[in-house]
Order: structure tokens, then C-alpha cells, then sequence
């Protein structure tokens, strides 16, 4: 696990910058699964969105910490 990110001079937590990654993919699923209709088949969209959100920011913390 990395310590800390220096992004010009301002030190950032690692899971602030997986958060952000994980939240530009969840806008672009969202996107996608709006187009195709899917929402339908959701009962609670917000707490999908959500649940989204965590899973992808999982895995893309799982992902940085074995390739990085």
C-alpha cells in the first residue's frame, strides 16, 4: 500500500484518488445503463447507485494494490 499521493505539492490520501477514478466510472455505467433501459428493472435507484459506487471503488482499490 502506498502512502500518500503528492499531486502539485498537496499530499492526498490514495482512497480519495480511488474515489474519484471509481466515481468517473460509475457516472460512465450510469450513463449506459440509462441508455439502454436497464433502470427499469431497479427498484431503488439511488441505493443501486450507491451500491454501484462501492463495488467499483472496491475494485478499483483491489486493482491499484496488486498493480501498483
Amino acid at each position: 500500500m502506498i502512502g500518500e499521493i503528492d499531486l502539485y505539492g498537496v499530499l492526498m490520501p490514495p482512497l480519495l484518488v480511488w474515489l474519484g477514478i471509481a466515481l468517473l466510472l460509475s457516472t460512465l455505467l450510469r450513463a449506459g445503463l440509462k441508455r439502454l433501459g436497464l433502470y427499469r428493472f431497479v427498484w431503488h435507484r439511488p441505493l443501486f447507485d450507491l451500491a454501484l459506487l462501492v463495488i467499483l471503488l472496491g475494485c478499483v482499490s483491489l486493482a491499484m494494490n496488486r498493480f501498483f
